[in-house]
Order: structure tokens, then C-alpha cells, then sequence
């Protein structure tokens, strides 16, 4: 019994939690956002930035590398270890879930796998990933992809399932992504 009101409590308050982060989603102020993002666990590299209306699960568990962009309306899930590295370039409304639920399960359980995106990815805008994929260095996910398998260095993926549609030519970048704009 004791647990259970344990655990009931510990939902409201992540629940608070991410309302309030929803709140700030919306200061027309990357700086503002960053620091409370920071302030609520999530781990930010130098140089990196959340656009407006971001929607995160768990913060504690989202790791961004120095020089990345999360855009507008992005949707964080870190109920497992969600790791983007550095000058990844990730759309407005992508989605990234590390948790589902087995279909399969006679009591609908829920399961949860990390998701890596390494360095010098970019996904495209309306993408999903689901849990346990790994996006490769300098990968790219075309816009409304849904990734259900990990991809390889340097691909080109895109459709519903993603599928390899081309390869990127450069195997060497060195780009940075460049400021963000202060109110976006």
C-alpha cells in the first residue's frame, strides 16, 4: 500500500513537473529556457538550444551535446537514457520516444530502451523515433519518417518504416550549427 501511494505521488509530481516545463516551453527566450531546462535535469551542451513549445518526458534523462538545435514543438522523452550528440540539427514537431508498450502483453506493460543520436545528425521535421534506435553519426531522417530500427553511419533514411533511400557523400564534417535565434 505504501508503495503504491509512493508511486502515485512520485507521477503527480513528474506530471507537475513537465507542466511547468510546458510553461516555460513558451518564454520567448532561448537563454530563459535553457536555464530552466538545466534547472530541471536535462544536461545541455555549450552552445545548444531548445526552439519554443518543446514537450519533454522525464528531463532527468536527456543528455544534448554542445552545438545542437531542438526545434519548435520537439517532443524529448528521457524515461530512458535519451542521448543527442554534438551539432545535431533536429526539426520543428520531431517526436523521440523511449517508451511504448507491449502490444503483447496481457497487462499492456510498459517498456522503455535508450535512443542515441550521435554527432552531425539531422532529422528531419515531423519525424519519429521509437525506443532502442540508434541514429548514426551523420545520418539523416527525412521529414515524417518513422525509424523503428537503428541507422547507420552516414545514411539517408526516409518512409513509414524508414528505409535506406541514399547516402550522405561528406564522411568528414566539421560544420557548426550556428547561433540560434534569441526569441524562436
Amino acid at each position: 500500500m505504501i508503495n503504491k501511494i509512493f508511486r502515485r505521488l512520485n507521477t503527480i509530481l513528474s506530471e507537475y513537473i513537465n507542466m511547468w516545463l510546458h510553461i516555460v516551453g513558451n518564454i520567448p527566450s532561448h537563454h530563459m529556457r535553457r536555464f530552466f531546462y538545466r534547472l530541471a535535469g536535462i544536461k545541455i551542451g555549450k552552445g545548444s538550444t531548445f526552439h519554443t513549445g518543446a514537450r519533454f518526458y522525464n528531463p532527468e534523462g536527456i543528455t544534448l551535446g554542445k552545438d545542437s538545435i531542438i526545434g519548435e514543438g520537439a517532443v524529448l522523452d528521457g524515461r530512458a537514457a535519451l542521448r543527442i550528440g554534438d551539432h545535431v540539427d533536429i526539426a520543428s514537431e520531431v517526436m523521440i520516444y523511449n517508451g511504448e508498450h507491449d502490444i503483447n502483453d496481457a497487462g499492456f506493460k510498459a517498456v522503455v530502451e535508450p535512443v542515441t543520436v550521435e554527432d552531425f545528425v539531422f532529422i528531419g521535421p515531423r519525424a519519429i523515433i521509437l525506443p532502442g534506435v540508434t541514429i548514426g553519426k551523420g545520418a539523416v531522417v527525412g521529414a515524417g519518417a518513422v525509424v523503428t530500427k537503428s541507422v547507420a553511419p552516414f545514411k539517408v533514411v526516409g518512409g513509414v518504416p524508414a528505409k535506406e533511400i541514399g547516402e550522405r557523400e561528406n564522411k568528414n564534417p566539421t560544420y557548426k550549427l550556428g547561433r540560434a535565434a534569441w526569441f524562436r
